[in-house]
């Protein structure tokens, strides 16, 4: 069984409004990032008993934490990170959720690539290590820009894969980093444990899951073959909402969607994918 999820923000930053949506698309399980006006690593612990109380009535569960851990300089103080994952691990017994989305860095100061490259893993050892004493999950995302951006990089950091430390394969971010996205998936298909699905085309114009460039659904006909299974979370990107905004997306805007609401193309986004996993006879959660 594969876990369909979405960030619900780009539909509609209130918690009133990611109900809504997730609500509407058929969705039971969300991926939190921003929400009534806190990212997820800053969070309230009293709004977050709030949050939880009004999606238990919805009958919604949060699926992992859509953090930016990560998404600083390499040359950044650590410490920042640290103590954004041990607030995480607050809210895991509150929102029920101990999975953590997390980055591998940036290069803004362009040191040299061997010493980025032992910076980072040295960064996402002491990720993984504090995750563990803190019953935590990270979840590696591959990003523009980051340490983990290439394949040939994620491979690397794929050594560091075990019960506390996970890989999301995200189709897009590899196509715009101008990657073979189904030659990168060959490499990469034993050691991922969840999807991002975005896509865009080559024109990095974001579009509905499967419209673009990104290889999606050869790659989820391949994962299907293998006997995968895993979490898949939706993440649109078709408008540059707010909270679209706030993650410093890559892509230009794509016009066709430009004009629709963040909630209606949020929507059309989650049908798309449920469409695509419904002709390849996946069936989810």
């Amino acid at each position: 069984m594969w876990i369909l999820s979405a960030f619900t923000d780009e539909a509609n930053l209130s918690c009133e409004g990611q109900i809504t949506a997730a609500t509407r698309a058929g969705l039971s399980h969300i991926d939190i990032r921003n929400i009534d006006g806190f990212n997820i690593t800053v969070l309230p612990l009293d709004k977050a008993k709030i949050i939880k109380n009004k999606f238990d009535k919805a009958r919604i569960s949060v699926q992992m934490f859509g953090s930016p851990i990560g998404k600083i300089d390499i040359l950044d103080d650590i410490q920042v990170d640290i103590e954004k994952l041990h607030h995480l691990a607050t809210l895991a017994p509150i929102l029920d959720c101990y999975a953590v989305r997390i980055f591998s860095y940036y290069n803004k100061k362009e040191i040299p690539h061997v010493e980025w490259h032992k910076k980072s893993l040295a960064n996402l050892i002491r990720l993984r290590d504090e995750a563990e004493k803190l019953s935590l999950v990270l979840y590696h995302e591959n990003e523009r820009r980051i340490y983990g951006d290439l394949g040939a990089n994620v491979k690397e950091i794929a050594e560091l894969r075990g019960e506390n430390f996970k890989l999301i394969f995200d189709f897009d971010n590899y196509q715009q980093s101008n990657e073979d996205v189904y030659a990168v998936w060959c490499r990469l298909a034993e050691l991922t444990d969840s999807f991002h699905l975005k896509d865009s085309t080559l024109e990095n114009m974001h579009v509905p899951v499967g419209l673009g460039n990104a290889q999606i659904e050869k790659i989820l006909r391949d994962a299907v073959a293998r006997n995968w299974s895993g979490s898949l979370t939706v993440e649109p990107h078709l408008t540059h909402s707010g909270a679209v905004a706030l993650t410093g997306p890559s892509g230009i805007t794509n016009e066709t969607y430009a004009n629709m609401s963040s909630m209606d193309s949020f929507h059309l986004a989650v049908e798309t994918a449920k469409k695509l996993l419904n002709e390849i006879g996946v069936k989810w959660n």
